[in-house]
């Protein structure tokens, strides 16, 4: 063979050899990080590194709390969340007799402190040795674990470390998206648990219950929300939302929608007009997401509760027997749209009758016509005399709500028998 053939074989060596390392990392971009959660992007990099390059790999990761980042900190802070391949060579040692790290330390913790990859060997119990690499996982200088690559037996050669050190910068990247992510959410759930944690007191005339779950299939935070404002005369207004969306945004939009609810409801309107100033206000802000929202001033002294919807949901009224009634409430556009057009209905409500108001969350399912899951509801036949989180439990239960795609809220209300102190007259009736 001439010299000339010779470099031309070379080259077609070179290029098959770049051409592979290429697909290799076009599938890591394929395969790593498929999703925002920290442990299933490990998982992914552990996988596709042993389906690859070594024998077996793991990652360790330090807590999110910056705390768990510095030195003295991070050897008792790692937790491993994911491997793969072959155990045993996960359980390599490193022997003290001068042939393993020079000072002690594991080549995890190597990588961290000097913020660099560190390839170290161990042996088997048996006496095999087993090459390591320990590559550190750090976005914008935050180290947020080490991903650790083993092969038995044989060394790395210069390409099978390249491609490990690609992956790790990649799933780096994603780690930090998925924890930036979660951070967000935990902002956002925090924020929603305290805004229901805190409803409106209503008179001591009025017993609720109330109960918020989030979605199971979801990591996203919704913007279901209630309230109860406290009127003039003895009577509470019942308010039940849904900001349309999910994520912070739709928390942050639910706390701007109950403050001005609030504020307008102190007007003392009958539900209908709160609902339209409402709805001018909050259509004057074009970033607002819109909202549905189901308003019931109750009205103990006369035993009446009038009704108004911003494209919402209507209550059901479960009677002394337990039987379920829809109110027939008249449904407007939702809130934020500038339209308005909402009307009133009232109807009697006693002591012996439990008022339900809720979010779409409890009843809505996956391919099922919104009219079927209304029926459902109204079918629904609890027990007589039940408490007031009996029932609650009850149509949780009965609706399977603890398993529901969406956000679920509910709120329960019930006149008492014997209303607390307040004034002997009832209220006047209301204006339009």
């Amino acid at each position: 063979m001439s010299n000339r053939d010779g470099s031309d074989a070379g080259r077609d060596t070179d290029a098959a050899r770049l051409r592979a390392r290429l697909r290799v990392e076009e599938e890591a971009a394929e395969q790593i990080g498929t999703t925002l959660d920290e442990r299933t992007t490990c998982a992914e990099l552990s996988r596709f590194l042993c389906r690859h390059v070594c024998d077996a790999a793991a990652v360790d990761l330090l807590p999110a709390e910056p705390a768990a980042a510095r030195p003295a900190a991070r050897a008792a802070a790692l937790r491993r969340v994911a491997s793969a391949g072959l155990v045993k060579v996960l359980q390599v040692q490193f022997p003290d007799d001068g042939t393993g790290p020079p000072d002690g330390r594991p080549p995890a913790l190597r990588a961290l402190d000097e913020d660099r990859p560190v390839a170290a060997t161990g042996t088997l119990k048996g006496g095999m040795s087993v090459d390591v690499l320990a590559v550190p996982l750090p976005v914008h200088g935050r180290a947020h674990g080490v991903l650790l690559a083993l092969r038995a037996g044989g060394r790395f050669a210069e390409d099978e470390t390249a491609t490990v050190h690609h992956a790790a910068r990649l799933a780096a990247r994603h780690l930090a998206h998925a924890r930036r992510y979660a951070s967000v959410q935990r902002t956002a759930m925090d924020l929603q648990r305290a805004l229901l944690a805190e409803p409106g007191r209503p008179h001591p005339n009025l017993e609720l219950a109330t109960r918020y779950l989030p979605s199971g299939s979801s990591a996203l935070v919704g913007g279901d929300w209630f309230e109860t404002v406290r009127l003039h005369y003895g009577r509470t207004l019942l308010v039940m939302g849904d900001v349309m969306g999910h994520g912070l945004d739709a928390a942050v939009d639910m706390n701007a929608y109950r403050s001005t609810l609030r504020y307008v409801a102190s007007t003392d309107l009958p539900p209908h007009r709160v609902l339209r100033q409402l709805d001018t206000a909050v259509s004057e802000d074009e970033g607002r997401r819109p909202a549905t929202c189901l308003l019931a001033r109750v009205d103990p002294a006369r035993g009446l509760a009038g009704f108004a919807s911003a494209g919402h949901l209507p209550p059901a009224v479960f009677g002394r027997d337990g039987t379920a009634e829809l109110v027939p409430v008249p449904v407007g556009p939702p809130l934020g749209t500038g339209v308005g057009g909402y009307d009133l209905i009232t109807r009697p409500l006693s002591p012996d009758e439990t008022l339900l108001m809720f979010t779409d969350g409890l009843v809505e399912r996956r391919g099922e016509d919104i009219d079927d899951s209304m029926a459902r509801l109204a079918r629904l036949r609890l027990p007589a005399g039940a408490g007031m989180e009996d029932v609650l439990d009850e149509v949780l239960l009965r609706l399977d709500g603890t398993h529901a795609e969406d956000d679920v809220a509910v709120l329960a209300a019930r006149l008492r028998p014997h209303p607390g102190p307040g004034p002997s007259h009832p209220a006047p009736e209301p204006s339009l």
